[in-house]
Formats: structure tokens, C-alpha cells, sequence
């Protein structure tokens, strides 16, 4: 038996959920249902930032967004032009949920639960008679003259209109290969980095606001770094593994990184600073207090680092332990040998290529009437609510084309 809908959407995240709600609240009328493979719906948004949910960040230029985006950033201009940040807090506003700010941009529920962004999709699904039919795992898609048929494990559904929004998962994206469709063979992104130093072993916890590079690339990036137990994480490192993906990809994960602690003081203006430190506290030990805004465990380490001992004292420094010191502070060398998922925030840079979709309506340039919505596109940012704001973005715009 063939269990019949005007739409079928395919993957019960984000997308999926935000582009059902909003077609159904455009169009009452029209049947529709959400497949979803697993047991239950919406797991990504559950334990998202930590499981409070990052709805979404608070940059309201559409010209600025855009550049959170490793792939999408010409793109996504578009689109968030039509429905941005602004439009999202208000959206959720609308249906119930009032989100907030914190210092970093990163936009929560009020109630700091990802639960509910969950209870308000469950309940408008359910208010606008939308079909969740869990433990429905895609086999195959047919299209036949102009309606698609979506084959599960155990049903067969007909639809006018196909909707794919189920991430990154590999037998969508070979059954769209069949189809004709490009797919961007994907890689992770972002990810913290795999380092064993000296130089960083006692320091678990330590943050800085710095300036790493990737040597032998032009991938640069600013911003807080963390040092952890198994290498460096925060934001900086994150940055730099997503604009890094595809090419950290192919170095198998083996490279080397600068960083500058001192963020944009080169080494020159550095040694300058350090021969004034050594007149002013020409009797104190180096090693004792950071000079520079960053913890002094920090300054320690890379004192040591530069062959001083711990008791020398700033009067007695040589030209050369000035030089390695500014060294150390500016342009300090790490091997990194592999890499750690970040969390939860799994994210993969790849997906259908971009030439292959119309943006205007996110449908599909080789076939009528199959859409796209989310991260099943070539289409991933940086960690901080961005990810998210590409699946309500996209699923507005295809339920508006609808």
C-alpha cells in the first residue's frame, strides 16, 4: 500500500521540522509528512550547545553572516537577505520561545534548555496536522512521471514534492549521486588539534587571545585559544579547522602551526618591549609575573621554553634569550599529529555541490520538485549558532517557493 501526501520531507532535524511548520502554516491545506530513520526526532538539537541549543547568533547584517561560512558564503547573501538573524529571533518569538544573548553573540532559549526548541516544533507539528513518522529509513526514490516515490524499510509513500533534509548522511547522497547529482565528498570540520608539547603539558585549562597560522598556508586565524589535555581547542583553532577543512584534510592532519600569544605584536615590537622590561625590573626574576595579558603559568612555560631558568633575573638576560623569548611569544612552532571531534557539534564540510541548486527556492536544478534544506548542501560555518541559521534559513525559503 502507498501512503499518499502532497509533500514528503525527509529527515526529522532542524530543517526538516522548521521548512514542515513553515509550509503547513503558509498552505493549512496541503498533506504532509516527516520521515525520520531513527527512533526519535530532532537528537542534533538536543544536545546542541552543550544542551541548551545555539539557535542562532546575534549578527544582523546579512553581508556580515555570510562570513561565518567556509562554503556558502556567496550563496547564503541571498537568502539572508530574506530571512536573517532578526527574522529567527522573531520567528521563535511568534511561536513561544524567547531567545537572549550572551556576551559572544551565541543566541539561547530563555530557558537555557535545547528542550524547548523541541516542544515548540513537536507542538506546532502536531497543531498543524503534519505526520512524524519515526523508524522510516530511506531505501530508495523513484520518480515517476511527476510524482516521487519514497521506499522504506516497511512503507511506500507518493508525494508531488520530495524535500531532502537529512545532513550528512551517505545514502542520501549516493541515491542523489543516481540522480545526477554532484556531491562534494565530505570532511570534518571543525576540530581541535592533536599536540604534544612541553611547552603546553601542565597548562589543561589555559586560554589566550592569539593569532595561529598554519605554516606553508594562508589560513590564519584570531581569536581565544584553549590549551587542553590532548592539544589546543577554542575558537581560534576551531576557525581555523573549518576555513582549513579540505586542506587539513589532505595533509592527513599533520602540520605545523604558528602562534603568536602576543595576537598582533610582531617579534620586533616584542624584543623592543622585553629590552624596556629588562631596564624596569632589571632586578626581578623573569619567570615570576607576566608582563603581558595572559596568565602567568603561560609566561612561566615559555620563559623555560627559551632557555632561562627559572631564578634569572631580567638583568642578566642575553641578547640571544631576549631573541628566543620574543620568538616564543610571537612565532612560537607546534607539530600538530591528528585530530578530536569537537563535542557533540559534529559537523562535515561537503555535501551537494552548490551550482546544483537554485537558491531562490532551494529546489534542485536538475529536477523539478525535489528541494533541499540544511546541512544536506555543501554548506557548513563555524561553531556558534551558524549551522543552525542555514537550516531556518533554507527551510524558509523553500516553504515561501512552495
Amino acid at each position: 500500500m502507498n501512503q499518499d501526501f502532497d509533500i514528503i520531507i525527509v529527515g526529522g532535524g532542524a530543517a526538516g521540522f522548521f521548512t514542515a511548520i513553515n509550509i503547513v502554516e503558509k498552505n493549512p491545506k496541503l498533506k504532509v509528512a516527516l520521515l525520520e530513520r531513527g527512533a526519535e526526532v530532532l537528537q542534533k538539537v538536543r544536545i546542541s550547545g552543550g544542551g541548551r541549543c545555539n539557535v542562532t547568533h546575534a549578527c544582523f547584517e546579512p553581508n556580515e553572516l555570510v562570513k561565518y561560512y567556509p562554503r556558502g558564503e556567496k550563496e547564503l547573501r541571498g537568502p539572508f537577505h530574506q530571512f536573517s538573524s532578526g527574522d529567527t529571533i522573531e520567528w521563535f518569538e511568534k511561536h513561544g520561545v524567547e531567545l537572549k544573548i550572551e556576551d559572544d553573540g551565541r543566541m539561547f532559549p530563555v530557558s537555557n534548555s535545547s528542550q524547548s526548541i523541541i516542544d515548540c516544533f513537536l507542538e506546532a507539528t502536531q497543531k498543524l496536522g503534519i505526520k512524524v513518522l519515526t523508524g522510516q529509513s530511506v531505501q530508495s526514490i523513484f520518480k515517476k512521471e511527476n510524482v516521487w516515490k519514497i521506499e522504506t524499510q516497511n512503507e511506500n509513500y507518493i508525494a508531488e514534492k520530495l524535500i531532502l533534509a537529512t545532513g550528512s548522511n551517505p545514502k542520501i547522497w549516493e541515491i542523489l549521486q543516481t540522480y545526477g547529482h554532484a556531491i562534494v565528498s565530505p570532511v570534518p570540520s571543525l576540530f581541535t588539534f592533536n599536540i604534544k608539547d612541553a611547552r603546553i603539558k601542565e597548562l589543561p585549562g589555559v586560554a589566550a587571545q592569539v593569532t595561529v597560522k598554519v605554516k606553508d598556508t594562508k589560513l590564519e586565524s584570531t581569536g581565544p585559544l584553549l590549551i587542553t589535555h590532548w592539544g589546543m581547542s577554542g575558537p581560534a583553532v576551531l576557525k581555523l579547522s573549518a576555513w582549513g577543512a579540505r586542506i587539513l584534510h589532505d595533509k592527513n592532519y599533520q602540520f605545523t602551526i604558528l602562534v603568536n600569544w602576543l595576537n598582533d605584536v610582531d617579534a620586533t615590537d616584542a624584543e623592543k618591549k622585553l629590552k624596556e622590561l629588562k631596564q624596569e625590573h632589571a632586578k626581578k626574576a623573569v619567570s615570576k609575573k607576566s608582563p603581558f595579558d595572559f596568565p602567568n603559568r603561560l609566561w612561566e612555560s615559555l620563559v623555560l621554553a627559551s632557555g632561562i631558568e627559572t631564578e634569572t633575573k631580567w638583568a642578566d638576560l642575553s641578547k640571544t634569550q631576549l631573541q628566543n623569548l620574543s620568538n616564543q611569544l610571537t612565532n612560537a612552532t607546534f607539530q600538530v599529529n591528528g585530530k578530536s571531534t569537537f563535542k557533540e557539534e559534529f559537523v562535515t564540510a561537503g555535501g551537494i555541490d552548490l551550482k546544483e541548486i537554485n537558491f531562490k527556492t532551494m529546489e534542485s536544478k536538475l529536477h523539478e520538485n525535489l528541494y533541499f534544506a540544511g546541512e544536506i548542501v555543501n554548506i557548513d560555518a563555524i561553531t556558534g549558532g551558524f549551522n543552525f541559521q542555514n537550516a531556518w534559513t533554507s527551510g524558509f525559503i523553500l516553504a515561501n517557493a512552495i
